[in-house]
């Protein structure tokens, strides 16, 4: 007979790298540097945070990673436990005490500099966590901060001539775009991309496969620009495939409903795509752009929305917008509500970040990411409106598309 042997399992440990992390409070406080430490950290005002979701209970064990010179020390404190890293030559760890998980939840982490002998808190290396609450724990592990990209899709034929959308901006942290009317060929929202400044903006890609230098596609793929309303801004992009951008600079506000019209207008192999914005300060439409687009000759398709962050920064913040009423309009039928949307991400989600959501939220779709919260909704998920919207959109076509003439 064999004797029993015990056998000690090692708990699951990880090492959140500090190039994942967030630095809050005190703007400028700190910063992640191009090696992916927490570098220049001098205020106490200043908060480290990390972020994921648990779903095993258990004891997690917290320790803070850090290097500091000989001959200083620097002490830390995470939700009320303190511990203290002394100089050495290579980094060190203090423990920062327990977290008791009773079930599967999102757990955010904000590490505190509370005392130092030298200029600041030293380089954080990472927050190192141990415990049977990591099983099956999602946190994300590259250096791509951004929160994952999501978007919505309303089912729709190929015949639509005019797509409306409304979209409310939530939250608007810098670095976010809420895009209400995208399709095929291009996509049209709003911008905050700073914090004095935000944008409506409105562009359609270029023919062919180029994804980064304009220059280098040739004319005859290239957009053209027809048209742009006054102090509109026209010119061209890369980066994310090619093509013609136009955008304008309008203080839109958090809490107050944009409304969205783009125009598709096949001629031969070529089609002219129109966008225009609702400006409720002056209570009219108002043309943002006209560009002719060549090898098309389509009219609509594969309409949808997103959220954007687009700056790593501050993925660590809640985006949130509402969208609907969204219709359709066909010459042969009219006005049609798009009353079914399909959620989906981009390649981060799902694999790297899980904080996302969507849903139907005061009779209107709504979408978020970041700010380590949210339901992870599979992509694919669907949600029907039970009330479709009945006011259908009062819109002088001919009165817009004189605003649209070439000059």
């Amino acid at each position: 007979m064999l004797p029993f042997v015990a056998v000690l399992q090692t708990p699951p440990s990880l090492e959140l790298p500090a190039f994942t992390a967030y630095v809050a409070g005190k703007p400028n406080g700190a910063s992640i540097s191009e090696e992916g430490k927490v570098v220049g950290w001098t205020s106490p005002e200043t908060e480290i945070e990390w972020g994921g979701y648990i779903s095993t209970p258990g004891t997690l064990h917290l320790g803070l990673k850090a290097k500091l010179p000989i001959g200083s020390s620097a002490t830390y404190m995470l939700r009320g436990v303190k511990g203290t890293v002394t100089g050495a030559d290579q980094p060190s760890v203090c423990e920062l005490g327990t977290i008791r998980i009773d079930k599967p939840r999102w757990l955010k982490l904000f590490v505190r500099g509370v005392g130092k002998t030298g200029a600041d808190f030293g380089d954080v290396v990472g927050l190192e966590l141990s415990g049977e609450p990591l099983k099956g724990a999602k946190f994300n592990l590259k250096p791509r901060r951004n929160a994952a990209s999501v978007h919505l899709s309303y089912p729709s034929g190929n015949d639509t001539e005019w797509f409306y959308n409304e979209v409310t901006g939530v939250e608007d942290p810098v670095a976010t775009y809420y895009m209400a009317c995208g399709f095929a060929r291009g996509y049209f929202g709003m911008q905050v991309n700073a914090p004095k400044e935000r944008r409506i903006i409105f562009s359609i890609w270029d023919s062919g496969k180029e994804a980064v230098d304009r220059s280098k596609v040739n004319a005859a793929d290239q957009v053209q620009l027809l048209a742009k309303g006054p102090n509109v801004f026209a010119g061209g992009f890369g980066n994310e495939g090619t093509g013609g951008h136009s955008h304008l600079v309008y203080p839109w506000k958090t809490g107050t409903t944009q409304k969205f019209l783009v125009h598709a207008a096949p001629h031969g192999d070529r089609t002219i795509y129109t966008g225009y914005f609702w400006d409720g300060q002056k209570g009219r439409w108002m043309l943002i752009a006209s560009f002719s687009a060549p090898k098309d000759g389509h009219k609509l398709s594969g309409l949808y929305s997103f959220v954007e962050d687009f700056d790593g920064d501050n993925g660590n913040l809640k985006r949130k917008a509402l969208y609907g009423p969204a219709w359709i309009y066909t010459t042969a039928r009219g006005w049609e509500p798009l009353t079914t949307a399909r959620f989906s991400h981009d390649v981060t989600g799902g694999k790297d970040r899980f904080d996302y959501d969507f849903g139907i939220e005061h009779d209107r779709y709504f979408l978020q990411n970041g700010a380590f919260e949210g339901s992870s909704p599979e992509r694919g998920a669907q949600v029907h409106l039970t009330q479709a919207w009945s006011d259908k959109p009062k819109i002088d076509f001919a009165a817009l598309e004189k605003l649209a003439e070439p000059r």
